[in-house]
């Protein structure tokens, strides 16, 4: 019995000095937390919105009959007006007030209201000095008689997956909220927009954390918290540093923020195309077409090629191909290698302008954002059963309308399906983009017609001309 107590508490012992060592080497996040909170601010917002009677009443099959009196939509003068307010979280990038934080915090708001100091003092009006919807990013200034406490950014690029991280923000109203986790991973893509390029970590984000910092171990912002996933806990998403940083810095600079353009719709390798091309692994971005008059055509690029490196930097998918071609600006020369008949080649790419929320024309089925402010995707039986599409009907999906967007102007909303454009049938996401960049461009308009319900109509979009 002796020598069992004797092994057990020596057995403790060596609990002790091990959970002893583990926390010796667990940082302390108070003195990060001290320092920078105070230039993290609560961001509130008011926004007036239509509340239309089919809302109201939510009884199925209403909506049509509502529509034929004009007053169930939301764009009608008749609906309904009600005042909507929402939270978010930002901060202050330099003593003179100027605060990043999502678009989506402040997209189409009325009044913009940003508390310093956690919320103790009172709210200062902000103006929106730039956006950039496609990566989700916001320039924002108030005015304040003293210097303000300031964040600088870090580089999310030197991160490694593991090192620890702290998010400071405005979870449900909860002010200066401070949690902490690590980096779970780099180069998330969760299909919100053409660039994503994510930061996945475990430190708690929750509503009303978006727009706030997420901070390595020297107090730098390494990424601004922008979503979560509502089916899963400890797994929130950044837009790194190194993306963010450099659109920032032309909002604050009055510069317009611009893309590089190929003029060419691409998609991921999959293994059966590896195959049938005899490639040694699946790496790249094979081109399925491309676009009359577009830099990609100029150089000598072909559909069927497979995209493998840009300025000497690998691409492993058509993902990671958009935002190589996308970080380099319009009119600069790109050296772009593809695999053609099993040989690489080399060409020379003078890059053209992507329009804003663009898109390579990435035929994935997807979703991808075109220039008329519409994300669309392929029908599919998902789909079709989450609208109430009829079988009959084949086109395009429109699953989103960006507010403000040509696309919204023109009466478009989510549910609408893109039957033919230019009385050119649309079968796949590079038929629209083939119309809409090369037709839509030339004449400075697009004719479409939608189906809606089972009811089709036409309407005609005006375009910038080329």
């Amino acid at each position: 019995m002796s020598r069992i107590l004797k092994s057990a508490g020596l057995a403790a012992l060596g609990v002790m000095f091990l959970a002893s060592s583990a926390s010796a080497e667990l940082p302390g996040f108070s003195q990060l937390a001290k320092k920078a909170g105070p230039a993290v601010v609560n961001i509130s917002t008011e926004r007036e919105v239509s509340s239309p009677v089919m809302d109201m009443f939510n009884i199925p099959g209403m909506e049509r009959f509502f529509d034929q009196f004009g007053f169930g939509r939301k764009d009608s003068p008749n609906a309904p007006k009600r005042k909507s307010t929402a939270l978010g979280s930002g901060f202050i990038i330099s003593g003179d007030g100027y605060i990043v934080t999502n678009n989506h915090v402040v997209e189409g708001a009325d009044k913009i209201t940003v508390s310093l100091d956690g919320g103790n003092t009172s709210g200062l009006q902000a103006k929106v000095i730039g956006t950039d919807p496609d990566t989700d990013l916001a320039l924002l200034k108030v005015e304040s008689k003293k210097e303000l406490p300031q964040l600088a950014f870090g580089d999310s690029d030197a991160m490694e997956v593991g090192e620890w991280v702290v998010a400071i923000g405005n979870p449900f109203g909860l002010n200066n909220t401070v949690t902490a986790g690590i980096l779970s991973a780099k180069g998330r893509d969760i299909h919100s927009g053409p660039y994503d390029n994510f930061l996945q970590t475990d430190a708690s984000i929750n509503p009303g954390n978006s727009g706030g910092p997420l901070l390595n171990l020297k107090g730098e912002v390494i990424g601004i918290n922008t979503a979560i996933s509502a089916s899963g806990q400890g797994i929130g998403f950044a837009i790194p540093s190194s993306l963010a940083s450099r659109i920032i810095e032309d909002l604050r600079t009055g510069k317009k923020v611009s893309r590089g353009w190929l003029g060419i719709a691409i998609q991921d390798v999959n293994e059966d195309m590896g195959k049938a091309l005899g490639l040694e692994n699946l790496k790249g971005a094979i081109i399925g077409n491309v676009m009359p008059g577009e830099p990609a055509q100029a150089a000598g690029l072909r559909a069927g090629d497979v995209l493998v490196r840009v300025n000497g930097k690998d691409v492993a998918n058509a993902s990671e191909a958009t935002r190589a071609i996308a970080a380099l600006r319009p009119g600069t020369e790109a050296k772009v290698v593809v695999v053609r008949n099993g040989r690489e080649k080399t060409f020379t790419v003078k890059l053209g302008e992507r329009g804003s929320r663009g898109s390579m024309g990435s035929p994935s089925g997807r979703g991808s954002q075109f220039e008329l402010g519409v994300n669309v995707s392929p029908l599919t039986p998902e789909n079709r059963s989450r609208y109430q599409i009829e079988s009959g009907v084949n086109g395009l999906l429109i699953e989103s309308v960006s507010q403000g967007s040509r696309a919204e102007m023109a009466g478009l909303r989510a549910g609408d399906v893109i039957v033919s454009a230019n009385q050119k049938p649309m079968e796949n996401l590079e038929d629209f983009a083939g119309v809409l960049h090369r037709e839509g461009r030339e004449r400075g308009a697009v004719m479409l017609l939608i189906n809606r319900r089972g009811e089709t109509f036409f309407t005609t979009i005006t375009m910038d001309k080329k």
